[in-house]
């Protein structure tokens, strides 16, 4: 069960692009960590699973067309106290028990740039990528009832500016096993004003340079999603996992004229190696 669970953990749910907006739920890039200790109490010192990534996903959040990124997989954790991660990204455990974790990190935020899609996306401006404070915490409800209830809000230090937060939920499926385990389940995304602004808004210099018309973002929900894990461990080091994701943009991110879909989806492939 502690391989199983590791696995699920560390090995296979970050890629390169974690921390961008993305069709893939939040608790997609660190689902299972909290089970580890509710099925098995000792953690390893040390637990590192290296790997590569491929995702397909929108250009950007709101985007028509899809496009294909590669990257490398990282997940080094020291105890059940710090991690790094690509998924994650550098951050302790501050609050930690036999079936919770709470904690801070620091992650970044890739941005967009015109250049990704000029055709619709001249005039806007980049949004620079930037670091991003997060705080999280994660609970599951008992060993008999393996549901996992995750929230997090993320504070993006320039770029787009703003605050993000993910409230969402998972549980291990039937049919789950020691060679294949896999998880699901819903999110929600909310975000401030600044943020939906600086990345569905459109001001009036934005307006006359793009020829799109002006649109005022607000605060409240920016999507509605739900989420699909599953790791096949091909050997006892080599493990593969698949993570696929539909999501649905709401409010003024669904009304925006920068969203040329507000209906999104992504599927992502990880090839990992457990040390």
């Amino acid at each position: 069960m502690l391989i199983l669970i590791f696995a699920l953990v560390f090995g296979c749910s970050s890629r390169l692009h974690a921390q961008t907006p993305s069709p893939l739920q939040e608790w997609q890039y660190a689902s299972g960590i909290v089970l580890e200790k509710v099925f098995e109490p000792r953690v390893p010192a040390w637990q590192i699973i290296l790997g590569a990534s491929g995702i397909v996903q929108p250009l950007y959040d709101g985007a028509r067309p899809y496009h294909v990124e590669v990257g490398p997989t990282i997940n080094i954790r020291y105890e059940d106290l710090a991690f790094l991660s690509t998924g994650e990204g550098l951050g302790v455990d501050v609050f930690r028990g036999s079936n919770y974790r709470a904690g801070i990190a620091l992650g970044y935020d890739l941005g967009r740039r015109v250049s990704e899609y000029p055709s619709h996306l001249h005039g806007l401006g980049n949004i620079e990528p930037a670091p991003a404070a997060k705080l999280f915490v994660a609970y599951a409800i008992s060993k008999q009832f393996p549901l996992v209830i995750r929230a997090d809000a993320r504070r993006i230090l320039g770029g787009s500016d703003g605050t993000v937060g993910d409230l969402g939920a998972y549980v291990p499926l039937p049919g789950s096993s020691r060679r294949l385990a896999m998880f699901a389940g819903p999110s929600l995304t909310l975000v401030d004003a600044t943020y939906m602004q600086n990345t569905f808004g459109v001001g009036e210099a934005q307006s006359l340079r793009s020829g799109l018309r002006r649109f005022k973002g607000r605060a409240g929900l920016k999507s509605a999603g739900f989420g699909l894990s599953a790791t096949w461990f091909v050997t006892e080091h080599w493990l593969l996992n698949g993570d696929a994701a539909l999501s649905r943009l709401l409010g003024s991110a669904a009304r925006s004229p920068i969203t040329q879909s507000a209906s999104e989806g992504a599927l992502a492939v990880t090839v990992a190696y457990e040390f």
